[in-house]
């Protein structure tokens, strides 16, 4: 698994010199003569996606849109030619790696408009299936922010049916996702406190996690509208 950053170079992921070793020999066989021969190379170390290219694992490269795509470069030709290019000084004497047939590869990334993610080229996506992925269905959020959190089901269920309702009203710029209804349900928990509208931590708490102007609401108008609205979907749903 590798987990792409700003800082990643194609070393990275393949490999590269990390450290020396020394060699030395004392030959004294004779006391009046000494002899001594000293080698020193450098080490060279496979890093995952060699290692995964080798022996045929899976290789998971989550938010790969976080790392430079310059450095991403050496995977064209791992994903259309099964082959890996593979630096002169690797210490082999092979210039290339033939890819395992039982290799496979998932790259996961969030849309491009999020902060710290660079544009992938278009001759890797080219590479790729791409699945845009949507928000869980009501049942499996229920499932996980219960599970999560130790909620009821049936308090769990409506707390989701709030988080549900405020992502279709299509008030905030960046809908909720199913993070906002385990943390409104874990806090609801430390706190002791109970599903209600009229429960008046349960209407903070909705508040301050779903409303945030620091939750990408928008301007300081639309997050007035959010709060409104959310005020309300509270009042119905609980």
């Amino acid at each position: 698994m590798i987990h792409g950053d700003e800082e990643f170079s194609t070393s990275d992921l393949v490999g590269g010199e990390y450290g020396y070793r020394l060699k030395k020999v004392i030959d004294n066989f004779i006391h009046t003569v000494l002899k001594t021969e000293e080698d020193m190379a450098k080490r060279w170390v496979d890093n995952r996606l060699t290692v995964a290219c080798k022996y045929g694992f899976s290789l998971i490269y989550d938010e790969f849109t976080r790392s430079r795509p310059e450095a991403n470069n050496i995977l064209l030709s791992v994903l259309q030619e099964k082959m890996l290019d593979m630096p002169a000084n690797r210490g082999d004497g092979e210039g290339y790696l033939q890819v395992d047939p039982s290799f496979t590869a998932i790259f996961t990334s969030n849309p491009e408009e999020y902060a710290g993610v660079y544009r992938s080229q278009d001759a890797l996506r080219d590479r790729m299936v791409t699945m845009d992925l949507d928000h869980f269905d009501e049942e499996t959020e229920i499932a996980i922010t219960a599970a999560k959190s130790g909620m009821s089901r049936a308090e769990a269920a409506k707390v989701v049916s709030i988080v549900r309702a405020l992502r279709d009203s299509d008030v905030c710029e960046y809908a909720p996702t199913v993070r906002g209804p385990i943390m409104i349900a874990k806090t609801l928990k430390v706190l002791h406190g109970s599903v209600d509208s009229k429960n008046g931590i349960f209407r903070k708490l909705c508040l301050d996690i779903l409303a945030s102007e620091t939750s990408r609401v928008g301007s300081k108008a639309q997050s007035t509208r959010v709060r409104e609205k959310l005020n309300e979907i509270i009042d119905q749903c609980s």
